[in-house]
C-alpha cells in the first residue's frame, strides 16, 4: 500500500512539472518571471584605526582596537544570517571620514553603521548612547560630535577639499540636507532599537538616542547611526569593552537591533513575482534630463535610489521608482518633489515607447 501511494505521488509530481515546463516554453506571457529581493546591505565602519587611536584613556586601551573587533564579529553574524556587508575598515588602518562615508555611497548600503567608545574626563561617567544626524544638536552632542570630527584634519588632502565644510564650526554641525532629513525617522528607529538591546541585555546604563552633527552620518546617503558603546574612561566598562566577553555582547546587541529593523520596515527576501507580459505599461517618475551622463547613484539625485537612464537624441532621461500601479507611482512622484525635483512628473513605458502620463 505505501508503495502503490509512493509511486502515485512521484507521477503526480511528475506530470505536473512536465505542464509546468510546457506552459513556460510555450505561453511565456501566461505566468510571471520570478526573481529574488537582492540581499540587505550593510556598512559596518569600525571608528578610527592606524595613526587615530581614538579617545585617550589612562588605562591605556585603544578605542580603535576595541571597535574593530566588535565590528568584524558583527559582521560575521550578518553575512551568516544572509546580509550582504562590506567593512570599512578590516584591519589597522587609518581612513578618512570622507573615504569612510564613500565606501557606503558607492556600495549603495541599506545601512550604515559606525561603531566608538567614549570618553570623558569624569571617570564616574558611564553608559552608552546612538547618534544619528539631526538637527536638534544641545552643547554636550556638539562637543562629543567635534571631537569624532577632528579625524579629518588627520587627513592630508582636507585643505584641497572644495566643500565648504568646517567639522568644528556649529553652522556646518547644524546645516542638515534633505537626504538626512529623509532618513532620520529609519535612523532613529534603529538606534532606539541598539540602545534598548545594551540596557536589556548587557545592563548598560542607557544615555539615549541622540542627535547630532557627526561629518561621516552628514555625509552618507542611507539610514546611519553612530554607536558609543560606552565609556572606557570608567574602570569597570572599560574593562568590560576591552574583554572578549564585551565584544561580542556588544555585537550581539547590534545584530539583533538590525535584525529587528529589517522586520519593522518590512524588509523580506521572499521572491518578488514580476509581469513578463510585453504589453503591459510600466510607470516611472521623470526627475531630470540634460546633456550630461550621470552615474545612477544616490548623491548625483538628492539620495534618491531605484534610479532608470535612457538616452533620447542628445539627451540622457533620468527617472526614479518603476511600478506599474499608477496610484504607487503618483506617490513616488510627490517623494521626489519633496526631494527637490518640484518639475517631476510620470511616464510610462509600453512596448520600449515612453509617453508622457501627467
Amino acid at each position: 500500500m505505501t508503495k502503490i501511494c509512493s509511486k502515485s505521488t512521484f507521477f503526480n509530481h511528475s506530470l505536473t512539472g512536465f505542464l509546468f515546463l510546457l506552459i513556460l516554453l510555450f505561453f511565456p506571457g501566461f505566468i510571471n518571471d520570478i526573481y529574488s529581493q537582492s540581499p540587505f546591505k550593510i556598512v559596518i565602519d569600525a571608528g578610527h584605526g592606524g595613526k587615530d587611536p581614538g579617545r585617550p584613556n589612562k588605562s591605556g586601551i585603544k578605542e580603535k582596537d576595541i571597535v574593530l573587533k566588535i565590528a568584524l564579529d558583527l559582521g560575521k553574524k550578518l553575512e551568516n544570517s544572509g546580509n550582504e556587508v562590506i567593512y570599512t575598515r578590516k584591519k589597522d588602518v587609518f581612513l578618512t571620514l570622507r573615504q569612510r562615508a564613500k565606501i557606503a555611497n558607492d556600495f549603495d548600503a541599506d545601512l550604515f553603521i559606525s561603531i566608538h567608545c567614549n570618553a570623558f574626563h569624569d571617570s564616574s561617567v558611564h553608559g552608552s548612547e546612538t547618534f544619528v544626524y539631526g538637527l536638534h544638536v544641545s552643547d554636550a552632542n556638539f562637543n562629543v560630535a567635534k571631537k569624532e570630527n577632528e579625524i579629518i584634519f588627520l587627513d592630508g588632502h582636507y585643505s584641497d577639499d572644495n566643500e565648504n565644510y568646517s567639522p568644528t564650526s556649529t553652522e556646518s554641525l547644524i546645516g542638515t540636507t534633505l537626504m538626512q532629513e529623509e532618513y532620520l525617522d529609519q535612523s532613529i528607529l534603529l538606534a532606539s532599537f541598539v540602545q534598548k538591546n545594551f540596557t536589556k541585555d548587557l545592563k548598560i546604563r542607557n544615555r539615549g538616542v541622540k542627535q547630532s552633527g557627526f561629518w561621516v552620518l552628514h555625509n552618507t546617503y542611507m539610514p546611519s547611526i553612530l554607536i558609543e558603546a560606552g565609556f572606557m574612561t570608567n574602570p569597570k566598562e572599560g574593562a568590560f569593552l576591552n574583554s572578549k566577553k564585551g565584544q561580542i555582547g556588544v555585537s550581539n546587541s547590534i545584530y539583533k537591533a538590525i535584525e529587528k529593523y529589517k522586520k519593522a520596515i518590512n524588509y523580506s527576501k521572499t521572491p518578488i513575482a514580476i509581469s513578463s507580459n510585453k504589453e503591459a505599461v510600466i510607470y516611472k517618475v521623470q526627475i531630470a534630463a540634460g546633456k550630461r551622463r550621470l552615474e545612477l547613484k544616490p548623491y548625483n539625485f538628492n539620495g534618491l535610489k531605484k534610479l532608470s537612464r535612457i538616452k533620447d537624441g542628445a539627451l540622457y532621461k533620468y527617472f526614479y521608482s518603476s511600478s506599474n500601479s499608477l496610484d504607487e507611482i503618483k506617490m513616488k512622484k510627490k517623494y521626489a518633489r519633496l526631494n527637490g525635483y518640484g518639475n517631476a512628473y510620470i511616464v510610462g513605458f509600453k512596448n520600449g515607447e515612453l509617453f508622457e502620463v501627467d
